[in-house]
Parts: structure tokens; C-alpha cells; sequence
């Protein structure tokens, strides 16, 4: 043995050995997974009431342009011009005395006419079902009705809100931007209607297209 092998042995006898295998290096405490934070999310990721509306508006443009209800609302047209032409017809042959031809023309407009009218009852109630089937009950849309059809389901709808016990209901009537004329015709219509009931109407102040009717 020589002088350096003495000295370590001293040393290892005072300081004594490692446990750890020599040339292996010791492992690093494992420390527990950091929790990850709960994502936030991005803009636009929740529905908003802005974004249901615009769904529903698309929807109501869609169910407007459906292939069934136009088939249904120009067969109505067509049974209309018929009509008005019997009707023509008719008074120009009772104008020139001719009693009978006149009558039997104004046979085939009325008749013209319940077809019109028989068709435009199916039209309405097909899309009143499509724009109402996901609304709460004391919220209605009126688009894509004309104004006589829209009345009446209004009246229908205040009675069976008033059975219900409700404050107030709410009529989407739109603002006329995708009339022909641009011109709304079914709000100033129910404005009248409640002017009539004497039931007091506001303009949605988010919405000037949406009516809230208190019945209470």
C-alpha cells in the first residue's frame, strides 16, 4: 500500500462511504404535476342574448324562403288574381244586364277566394310553428305573417297569456327591412291593436323591431 492509498483509507474509515453507487448520479425528487389553470373563454365562445337573436333572425329569413311556404303563399297569390278577375268579369256583366253571367262569375271568385284564403291559412300557421316551436310562451314571432294574420294571433296569444297570469308578452314584429317597400307594416298595426285593448306598448329599447305589451 502506498502513501495515498493510507491516507484514503483513513479518511473513509473517519467520513465513511456513500450509499450511492459510485459513477451514478442521484435522482431528483419528483415534485407533484402543477394544477393547470381553467382556460378562459375566447370571445364569442358563449352564446350572448346579441347572438341568439341574430340565430333566430337567420332562422326567421330561412323559414321566409323555405321552398313549402313560398309554393304555399304563391298558389294563395294565384287563387287571388283569379279571383279578382272573376269579380271583374262579373261586374262588367252585370253592368251590360247580363244577370245570370254575372252571377255564375261571381260563383267562381268566391270560390277563387276560399281557395286563397284556404292556402294562405296554411302558409301562416306553418310558419307562425316554425319561428315559435323553440320560444317560451309569453314571447311571439310574427314574422313572415301578413298583418290580418298577425292581429289574429295576437288577440289569440294576450288571451292565453292573461290565463296564464302574465305581466306582459313580447311581439317580434321585425322593422320592415326585408319588405318589398322597406316599410314595417305589422308594428304600427299592433300598436293600433293595443291602442283599441287598451293595454300600454313599448319599443324594446335593445330592439326596435320587438314590442312588450304589459298586461298587468
Amino acid at each position: 500500500m502506498g502513501l495515498l492509498d493510507f491516507f484514503y483509507s483513513i479518511i473513509k474509515a473517519f467520513c465513511g462511504e456513500s450509499s450511492q453507487p459510485e459513477g451514478e448520479k442521484p435522482t431528483a425528487v419528483q415534485k407533484p404535476p402543477r394544477p393547470q389553470e381553467p382556460l378562459s373563454p375566447l370571445p364569442g365562445a358563449w352564446p350572448t342574448p346579441q347572438h341568439d337573436r341574430l340565430r333566430y333572425q337567420d332562422q326567421n329569413q330561412a323559414n321566409q324562403q323555405d321552398e313549402h311556404y313560398a309554393s304555399l303563399r304563391a298558389k294563395a297569390n294565384q287563387e287571388g288574381d283569379a279571383m279578382a278577375e272573376c269579380f271583374r268579369q262579373s261586374h262588367e256583366a252585370y253592368s251590360r244586364r247580363e244577370g245570370a253571367l254575372a252571377k255564375e262569375l261571381s260563383e267562381k271568385g268566391k270560390k277563387h277566394e276560399r281557395a286563397m284564403e284556404a292556402l294562405n291559412a296554411e302558409a301562416s300557421a306553418w310558419i307562425f310553428r316554425e319561428n315559435n316551436s323553440h320560444r317560451d310562451p309569453g314571447e311571439l314571432d310574427l314574422h313572415g305573417l301578413y298583418v290580418k294574420e298577425a292581429i289574429s294571433y295576437s288577440n289569440k296569444a294576450i288571451k292565453e297569456a292573461r290565463q296564464r297570469g302574465d305581466s306582459q308578452i313580447r311581439f317580434i314584429v321585425g322593422k320592415g327591412l326585408h319588405s318589398n317597400d322597406r316599410v314595417a307594416r305589422i308594428k304600427p298595426a299592433l300598436e293600433d291593436l293595443m291602442k283599441q285593448l287598451n293595454l300600454p306598448v313599448d319599443v324594446d329599447p335593445q330592439n326596435a323591431g320587438v314590442l312588450i305589451v304589459r298586461l298587468a
